[in-house]
């Protein structure tokens, strides 16, 4: 294959004069000009974030986008109830003897709904993964599913799906982690993840891939530690040239705000 790509949460006070008025809210609401307004529901409040993460390689779907190397990443998520909308960015390095590409940067931009029932959040969105000066950008649908059995344990499964007309393909993964109770102000988690890529035209070039990691968070700072490993052919991982698809533990370290 020519590439094995992607693909993955304000309420603001200025001035003293609105904290003010917030401290004179009574408690079902607010006030304003002496007319009471309702409080705004918790599940449609304007949320935002930021994220940078270092990372001693990107790791895509079991397969290293930058030939083995650092990197560094960010991120900046929107959301409105169930609405969410982000981009995110990374170095990358392709084998380019191979797949004729010289790109140094992947940029993907998503959005989506995430929707509740019984206890189970779902989401469905879209993705599209750029490369600046590349004509090889993809598009994939998503559609998944994620709950917590016991206390802590969550679980997950999700299905992309990129309906191009010279070559479709679908990704279905399957998730589990459990959170820790925190430990002198460090909350530790682990988690792994199996998926697998299939190619409806090629099926020579189908793969599963899967890992597992340790994840230390401390404040806002997180430190993971992953293993990750495929069964991929040398036909999907550019050749026997390529060490792409082997075997690796991956270090990371990200900051959030907030």
């Amino acid at each position: 294959m020519a590439r094995s790509h992607k693909f993955l949460s304000i309420c603001g006070v200025a001035g003293a004069a609105l904290i003010a008025c917030a401290t004179a809210a009574v408690a079902d609401g607010y006030e304003y000009e002496g007319k009471a307004m309702a409080a705004p529901e918790e599940g449609r409040k304007f949320t935002y974030s930021f994220s940078l993460t270092g990372t001693s390689d990107y790791v895509f779907r079991g397969i290293s986008q930058t030939e083995n190397d650092p990197t560094i990443q960010g991120a900046f998520d929107i959301g409105y109830g169930i609405f969410y909308a982000g981009v995110w960015a990374s170095g990358v390095d392709f084998v380019e003897d191979v797949t004729l590409l010289d790109d140094t940067i992947e940029v993907d931009y998503y959005a989506g709904i995430k929707p509740t029932w019984h206890g189970a959040e779902f989401d469905f969105g879209v993705i599209y993964y750029w490369y600046p000066g590349d004509s090889a950008d993809l598009f994939e649908l998503k559609a998944g599913v994620s709950g917590s059995l016991i206390d802590k344990l969550s679980t997950g499964a999700t299905v992309y799906y990129n309906p191009n007309v010279n070559g479709d393909y679908g990704v279905y993964e399957g998730t589990v982690g459990y959170e820790f109770h925190e430990i002198r102000g460090i909350t530790p988690s682990i988690d792994a993840l199996i998926g697998y890529f299939d190619f409806y035209d090629n099926s020579a070039t189908d793969y599963t891939y899967w890992n597992a990691g340790l994840a230390l968070a401390v404040g806002n700072i997180t430190f993971d530690f992953r293993y990750w490993d495929t069964d991929a052919s040398d036909l999907t991982c550019f050749g026997a040239i390529s060490s792409t698809c082997d075997e690796r533990f991956v270090f990371s370290v990200g900051v959030s705000v907030p």
